[in-house]
């Protein structure tokens, strides 16, 4: 009771003060016979009575609000800490960057021979397939050169059948030189017997001395037959050895020959120029009637197998391994989100393979954070647009497989 009287007086002095404050001039005046103690406040039939009322109710509903604004505020202030908590707890499962490009290992195409273009029946950004024509050169003399190589390996070929055919000839000569040998050896025999025999009875005086020295002359001719007849054998077989010699030496030229008939089909071949992969022709620059020289770009190719790079900071780098997943913002295609997952972490910085790389030895060192490629393969690329190197990408890199807090709120609800 003590309490709500004093709040009572209280009130009724600050609304009272309030009130003169508002009061008009005249009723602040005082006259000269009167002190400000002397003042009464007016009586409530008096104009000034509800303004005051008002601004005391006014008053007292701006204390009784002051709690309930509090809470609110305190239960905002929850609920702005507990959302950054739990957004806090979901980034630190990720890791990403905007410094990110499509890569691929894009390649000039051009001939291997010289020659006019004939036929480009390829335009410019068209996909093509492995094996697929990009331009044809004249082929008039590569076909001419062909047909001679061929022709060179025919004769190399003839010299070779013509050797074989001498080889069966003197190994039939070499036959018939033995039988001859075999022959001057029977004839030695016969010789032998026969001198021993008119020898003997020349001593004996059955015989005559004249058939004696005539049957020693025949074994005399007979040993010189048979001599000549295993020289002739000898010759015979080393005619074999040159003969077979010649042989390695024709298939030596038939050797050269068919390398060079080779060599003419692959020039041959050479004048079609084809895409040995899938993928889109960029850049094109052939054109029919041409002169195309070895080595001078008809286009540049770029196949379809691509890769994100990303150039990472180093210190994004502590938990990020190979195979995790990977979730792909391409600026060109914003609506779409790709998959994919981390192929390799390239070990050192980009500026240590750079063709001027930074040497931290000289002047004053200042520390920067460098940046490490990591390469990405796409899961599930998109075939129904065009991706090339070069474009930009956010990879998005869940670095912690673990479920964030904000993952398991959302299965619980």
């Amino acid at each position: 009771m003590f309490e709500d009287k004093v709040l009572e007086r209280d009130d009724f002095s600050i609304d009272q003060a309030e009130g003169l404050q508002s009061a008009p001039a005249s009723l602040r005046e005082t006259t000269p016979h009167q002190s400000p103690a002397a003042w009464q406040p007016p009586s409530p039939s008096e104009p000034h009575e509800e303004p005051l009322r008002a601004a005391g109710k006014q008053r007292r509903n701006g204390l009784l609000h002051r709690p309930l604004v509090l809470a609110i505020g305190a239960v905002l202030l929850a609920a702005a800490l507990g959302g950054g908590y739990v957004y806090l707890d979901y980034a630190k499962h990720f890791q990403s960057t905007d410094d990110a490009f499509v890569a691929a290992r894009q390649t000039a195409l051009a001939p291997k021979v010289s020659g006019y273009l004939t036929a480009v029946p390829i335009t410019d950004n068209e996909h093509v397939a492995a094996g697929d024509v990009i331009a044809r050169i004249d082929d008039r003399d590569y076909r001419i050169a062909l047909e001679q190589a061929e022709a060179q390996v025919a004769a190399a070929q003839a010299g070779i059948d013509n050797i074989d055919a001498q080889l069966q000839v003197q190994q039939a000569q070499i036959s018939a030189n033995e039988a001859q040998v075999d022959q001057a050896q029977a004839a030695l025999v016969f010789a032998q017997q026969q001198a021993q025999r008119y020898q003997h009875l020349a001593q004996t005086g059955f015989g005559t001395v004249q058939n004696d020295q005539q049957w020693h002359s025949q074994l005399h001719q007979q040993e010189a037959a048979l001599r000549s007849a295993q020289a002739t054998l000898k010759l015979s077989q080393r005619q074999i050895e040159a003969l077979k010699a010649q042989r390695n030496s024709a298939l030596a030229n038939l050797a050269q020959a068919q390398a060079q008939r080779d060599q003419a089909q692959l020039n041959l071949s050479y004048t079609t120029v084809t895409a040995a992969q899938p993928g889109r022709v960029v850049n094109l620059s052939a054109a029919v009637g041409q002169f195309a020289q070895p080595g001078t770009n008809l286009t540049m190719f770029v196949p379809d197998q691509i890769w994100v790079t990303a150039n990472f900071k180093e210190i994004q780098l502590d938990r990020m391994r190979s195979g995790q997943p990977v979730t792909l913002q391409i600026d060109a295609y914003p609506e779409r989100a790709i998959r994919g997952h981390v192929d390799s972490v390239q070990p050192g910085s980009g500026t240590a393979f750079s063709l001027l790389p930074a040497q931290n030895a000289t002047g004053n060192y200042v520390k920067i954070v460098q940046r490490v490629p990591v390469k990405i393969v796409m899961d599930d690329a998109p075939s129904d647009v065009a991706l090339g190197p070069g474009m930009s990408v956010v990879p998005t890199v869940r670095v912690d497989p673990k479920p964030s807090l904000l993952e398991r709120l959302r299965g619980w609800l």
